[in-house]
């Protein structure tokens, strides 16, 4: 499937320069999202993975699918001050600013085998804050997947993923 004819791409969205990948129009399409879901199953079914750790928003999306069809726990990284727990926080720099995420400080134990999984790869910041929090856990196996990279965008985070060989599924 080509999943590339099923992402919207927006032009100067949020702002001028910018092309959006919006996937929503991916996710109304019941034999697309299957797809993305059965793809990503498939790739990491033999891995022993047993938590889902999914980026707020998106990233929900497809990863308490995955972790269900996994039989794996699903384990939310939200954005600050939306989780009722305890939690572990790790900031990450904005094109203009920085922000931070966070997990519950009780998510993941260092026996863990964990999936990162989002929709959107760019310029890696949230993805390797999410990794800097998994390894406060002492978790030793990670792995990653984004159903999109912009391979365009070549950041020192991104660096950092890449030596983790993400299973990406479109790239820009």
């Amino acid at each position: 499937m080509n999943l590339k004819n099923e992402i919207r791409e927006i032009q100067d969205y949020p702002k001028k320069g910018i092309s959006f990948k919006d996937i929503t129009t991916l996710l109304r399409n019941s034999a697309a999202l299957n797809y993305v879901i059965d793809t990503i199953v498939n790739e990491f079914k033999d891995k022993g993975i047993t938590k889902v750790v999914g980026m707020e928003a998106r990233g929900f999306i497809f990863g308490g699918a995955i972790a269900s069809r996994l039989n794996a726990g699903f384990v939310p990284v939200r954005k600050k001050n939306k989780l009722p727990y305890k939690v572990l926080t790790e900031s990450y720099k904005l094109e203009y600013g920085e922000d931070r995420i966070e997990i519950h400080a009780d998510s993941l134990v260092n026996s863990d085998v964990v999936l990162i999984h989002d929709d959107l790869l760019a310029t890696g910041g949230t993805a390797h804050a999410a990794l800097l929090m998994v390894e406060r856990f002492g978790v030793e196996k990670v792995y990653f997947s984004f159903v999109c990279d912009l391979e365009f965008i070549d950041t020192p985070n991104k660096r950092i993923l890449k030596e983790y060989n993400p299973h990406v599924l479109v790239k820009y």
